[in-house]
């Protein structure tokens, strides 16, 4: 019995700006500080990568010194509507009804939400009253992928069932207005807002890509390296400068013996589904795979567009690969980090 991936789509906050059009709101939240350091902040956003983000805040809600509270109940409000939408797209692409799905997986780490995302949309949409919940809120950039992964193996023990991923995340809900550390500037220097959906099948006449195999890989003695710290602010960024050199570090660990128990190298992989951490993680990537002959320009292309929108972001390099004309027989690597630190993989073949 396959899994299959039957369809992706992505749904964007209302409110975007170019980051040209940031910058004077930097400008103004950076008055006080050293001229030196001004420049240099001003450079890292303009040298991102990142032309353009979405947010559910427009910037002059962003550079309010709002409270944790205030900013929180606009993240609740605004991402039930945003995973509403992106799940209905990923249904109507699919051909399916709420009602289809069986098992629904909402990620999001950007906010605090009790009951999760998924229980507002089970009422929304009227999904079934027997559909299995699963919210997943504490793997950041890599849970994209982690879901699916739970999708797969859930659809692998039941025949004939479908599921659904949502991701959806406000990085821009967690900017910490008082905090001029590299880690705040970085932060808001690369990260968006958006949602994705999945859908996934393990019924046979269902069509898409199979998900061939799917693994975690998990880096020792790393939880310092990446997440975030409940302050009572809100929730504050922790993102270590090593996590770039660490990751080219275990390159080798975390692809090819993954694609070697497949019987497979990198060279018989056709597309790279890389999630789009930031500029530096992107040029490590490149500068592994390009002697290889392997592009990532997907990737590139979403964190101009888009930013890294957390869990959401690998979904929105799917989506491209998902519509676009895929030969039978092609493969495809799945890719992502996250807190922990991890690395989650998924092989899939068209």
């Amino acid at each position: 019995m396959n899994v299959k991936i039957l369809s992706v789509a992505k749904q964007l906050p209302k409110h975007t700006r170019e980051t040209k059009d940031i910058i004077p709101f930097v400008k103004l939240w950076m008055q006080g500080q050293e001229k030196r350091f001004q420049r240099k902040v001003l450079k890292l956003f303009e040298g991102a990568g990142v032309d353009r983000r979405y947010s559910i805040m427009d910037a002059e809600e962003v550079f309010l010194n709002s409270s944790f509270e205030e900013k929180n109940n606009i993240y609740a409000r605004e991402v039930t509507a945003l995973a509403e939408q992106s799940l209905k797209k990923s249904l109507e692409k699919a051909s399916l009804q709420p009602t289809d799905i069986d098992y629904i997986i909402t990620v999001s780490c950007t906010g605090i939400m009790i009951p999760s995302v998924d229980a507002y949309l089970i009422n929304s949409l009227q999904m079934k009253q027997d559909v299995v919940r699963l919210p997943v809120t504490e793997m950041g950039c890599a849970a994209g992928v982690s879901g699916i992964i739970y999708a797969k193996n859930f659809l692998k023990a039941n025949p004939n069932k479908r599921a659904a991923v949502v991701a959806v995340e406000s990085p821009t809900a967690t900017f910490q207005l008082e905090d001029f550390s590299m880690v705040n500037i970085v932060s808001a220097a690369i990260f968006g807002d958006g949602a994705a959906s999945v859908i996934l099948s393990s019924y046979e006449e269902d069509k898409g890509p199979k998900i061939i195999d799917e693994a975690m890989y998990h880096f020792y003695n790393s939880t310092h390296m990446m997440g975030f710290k409940l302050v009572n602010s809100g929730l504050q960024m922790i993102l270590d400068k090593s996590v770039p050199e660490t990751i080219s570090n275990h390159f080798p660990m975390i692809v090819h013996p993954f694609l070697e128990r497949n019987n497979l190298t990198i060279e018989d992989i056709n597309h790279l589904i890389f999630h789009p951490g930031g500029k530096k993680i992107v040029q490590t990537v490149e500068d592994l795979f390009g002697s290889l002959g392997k592009n990532i320009d997907d990737t590139k292309e979403v964190l101009r567009l888009y930013g890294n929108m957390s869990s959401a972001t690998v979904l929105y390099v799917l989506e491209r690969f998902m519509d676009g004309d895929r030969q039978p027989g092609e493969k495809g690597l799945m890719l992502s980090f996250g807190p922990g630190f991890s690395a989650q993989r998924i092989l899939l073949e068209w």
